[in-house]
């Protein structure tokens, strides 16, 4: 996707989930939140600062296993997913990792539909 393509969705995105966060639109940290919420797989609960981090860095890692990068090695004890990486994340710059975390974010929740 181009970036005005990708910036068209993520506006799209946003204002579909806004309200779910009382009209405010939700930035890429509430996403990789909501993500990895999903993908832990337990629902809705409070989470302490500490699982909120892990949860974002799920979704990190969920997120770049559709471009490669990392692999999920399974379920600890708790039941928390664990992700491998299998091969080097390139030096991208700031402008460009936003646009593909915009992008796979769209991408995920497209998937959802």
């Amino acid at each position: 996707m181009k970036p005005a393509e990708i910036n068209a969705k993520w506006g799209a995105l946003q204002i579909k989930t806004a309200d779910l966060f009382d009209n405010d639109k939700p930035d890429i940290k509430v996403f990789l939140f909501l993500i990895g919420v999903q993908e832990l797989g337990k629902g809705p609960q409070k989470f302490s600062k500490r699982q909120k981090e892990e949860l974002m860095h799920i979704a990190t890692c969920r997120l770049f296993s559709e471009m490669g990068f990392y692999e999920l090695e399974g379920l600890d004890q708790d039941g928390w997913p664990h992700w491998k990486l299998v091969k080097p994340i390139p030096n991208y710059t700031l402008l460009e990792q936003e646009m593909i975390m915009k992008s796979l974010i769209i991408d995920y929740f497209d998937s959802m539909d």
